[in-house]
């Protein structure tokens, strides 16, 4: 791999990993929600999934399903169903009686890690995002294992410590949100996002 597309994949895997986008969006909620640990557990399984497609858009699969109506869909419409699942999760704990009860933190994280994985994996866009970003960076005369390695060692870094920041920032909400009354209606807001995310995912088309 030339130092000049290495450069250029470090440059934008930066300026896309700051602005804030759906994942960035989801690791703050649910550091909102569940605290600045859950947070950065949503940026690990954001990361996971990530690597995942990674993987698949090395080896040309990604676009295979991307090309594939049927697998397109199947994907946009698991990752809408789960996400309307969370929002509605979300409604249903603001309406508990004792506001102020929360889970302990290990379980609150693994939940944070798992619905992002799932979300992560359900996000039409990563699957178009690969396909169209990772190949203009590989080189076809080289080996490509080792090259899919390098980028997907700088992509994840880079992302997974934004998710960081943001994840800290979205914790520092939750913290002043220890009012029962306002963390019933900010559980409430989250659900909403949730949903409206939820519609968004299922009403996105690919680009033909």
């Amino acid at each position: 791999m030339s130092p000049e597309k290495l450069t250029a994949f470090l440059m934008l895997t930066t300026l896309v990993s700051i602005v804030p986008g759906p994942a960035v969006i989801f690791v703050m909620s649910q550091a909102a929600w569940r605290g600045p640990r859950a947070g950065i557990a949503a940026g690990l399984g954001i990361q996971t999934a990530n690597v995942a497609y990674f993987t698949l858009s090395g080896f040309g699969l990604a676009g295979l399903i991307a090309a594939s109506g049927a697998a397109f869909t199947v994907i946009k419409l698991f990752g809408a169903a789960y996400l309307a699942w969370l929002g509605v999760t979300a409604f249903i704990q603001s309406f508990r009686k004792d506001a102020s009860f929360a889970p302990p933190a290990m379980r609150r994280s693994l939940h944070g890690y798992r619905d992002a994985l799932f979300v992560g994996l359900g996000n039409p866009k990563s699957i178009l995002y690969f396909v169209a970003l990772l190949p203009q960076f590989l080189d076809p005369s080289s080996p490509l294992p080792q090259q899919i390695l390098v980028l997907g060692v700088i992509a994840t870094g880079i992302d997974f410590a934004t998710d960081v920041v943001y994840a800290f920032a979205g914790g520092a909400l939750s913290r002043a949100l220890n009012q029962p009354a306002v963390r019933r209606w900010t559980e409430r807001g989250i659900g909403s996002l949730f949903m409206g995310l939820s519609a968004v995912t299922a009403l996105y088309r690919r680009v033909a």
